[in-house]
């Protein structure tokens, strides 16, 4: 196998759930060598994150090895601390008092390895009047604003169908992460790299909070169509519903000379894109009267040819089969021990030299104790000592 872009990092993942380990994931599928580190003893199949089995677990947690340490043991915190040395990077997404009871925080971690860097990921920052509260996606949605921009006028919030500060605020520990290792290379030493879903959703709401900023808009909810800009949004079908985007003027006339529809480009109700937006009703029920008589495809072929934005709206179904979909390699096949051969969600990024893999199914809870204890030096002797103590 050819050698990945961050093979030569290790690192100790003590993530759950979601926002951590959306971090560790973009580092291991990149080929860093992540350790999982786990809880010793049983764990119910309804704990944070799922069963090992679960398909969104297998997304979630692949390219990694698992051990077990039980870092409340002191004998466990030790083999933690020897591991520390010899790695590059520690994420968590524990409560910010969690690290601290346990003694793994920076100051402690840095005293044994000065070039270590730890990445946090916690529900509302790592300090401030929130920092203890328990942080959850949908949470941070409310608060970080989207649940008052998403769907229709009138019918009251409405939560993102994906866990969206849970995913953005993991890509930006990862991002963080790859800064200070490459910070690392001119100073020689670590840092502390912090996120939080509540930061990533205010960033991720965008031109949205900047009505407020910079024009003290409040911005509300606008269902389907877009929020400033119209004609844009979902509009009926013969058979379905079809996405058209026609922003500026330019584009709006060639979308009613594809329509048919040229008396629109001189409406007085309809010249500018302010009015546009103003009469947004009138012009969704002019264009909705047209696009209805034709099916999807027909209206879909149609626009593209013109150049005018446009698409289907489908299932997931629909979309992991979409050609373009698959010629991109979002869907990554993996043999796994026990389910057979099963598919994960590929990287969105392409490189034009590394190479990019998915390409080891998530372990285990311990499946890999005696093989990665062994890679840190500690004697068969030892993992058998430090079980039977209940350490690891």
């Amino acid at each position: 196998m050819p050698k990945l872009p961050l093979s030569r990092f290790t690192v100790l993942d003590l993530t759950r759930v979601r926002s951590g380990p959306a971090a560790v994931r973009q580092l291991g599928d990149w080929g860093a060598n992540v350790i999982k580190i786990e809880e010793p003893g049983d764990m119910p199949d309804d704990k944070p994150g799922g069963s090992a089995q679960f398909a969104d677990y297998q997304n979630t947690h692949r390219n990694k090895r698992s051990i077990t340490i039980n870092l409340k043991h002191p004998k466990g915190k030790a083999l933690f601390m020897e591991m520390v040395k010899q790695a590059d990077v520690v994420i968590e997404n524990y409560r910010p008092d969690v690290k601290f009871k346990l003694g793994i925080d920076y100051e402690s971690l840095r005293k044994v390895n000065p070039r270590i860097i730890l990445a946090s990921v916690s529900g509302f920052g790592q300090d401030g009047p929130y920092k203890d509260r328990p942080g959850l996606d949908q949470i941070a949605q409310g608060i970080g604003g989207i649940m008052s921009v998403t769907g229709e006028p009138g019918r009251g919030p409405m939560r993102a169908g994906i866990p969206v500060a849970d995913l953005t605020s993991g890509l930006f520990c990862a991002i963080g992460t790859l800064v200070a290792l490459l910070e690392r290379e001119e100073s020689g030493e670590g840092q502390w790299v912090q996120s939080s879903l509540l930061q990533a959703q205010v960033w991720m709401m965008d031109f949205q909070i900047m009505r407020w900023l910079m024009n003290k808009e409040i911005p509300g909810q606008s269902g389907n169509d877009h929020p400033t800009s119209s004609p844009t949004g979902v509009y009926t079908t013969s058979d379905g519903y079809i996405n058209i985007a026609a922003m500026g003027t330019e584009m709006y006339v060639r979308l009613a000379n594809v329509l048919g529809l040229p008396e629109l480009i001189e409406d007085p109700r309809f010249k500018t894109l302010q009015l546009r937006a103003k009469n947004r009703p009138e012009l969704n029920a002019a264009i909705n009267a047209r696009t209805k008589q034709e099916n999807t495809e027909f209206w879909i072929d149609l626009l593209n040819k013109e150049g005018v934005p446009c698409g289907p709206i489908k299932n997931v179904q629909q979309t992991m089969e979409d050609p373009q979909v698959v010629h991109l390699g979002m869907a990554k096949k993996l043999q796994h021990p026990k389910l057979g051969e099963i598919s994960v969600v590929g990287q969105p990024v392409i490189m034009s030299r590394s190479k990019r893999e998915v390409f080891v199914a998530a372990p285990d809870r311990g499946e890999h104790n005696k093989e990665v204890f062994a890679e840190f030096g500690i004697s068969a002797a030892h993992i058998e000592e430090l079980a039977r103590e209940g350490a690891i």
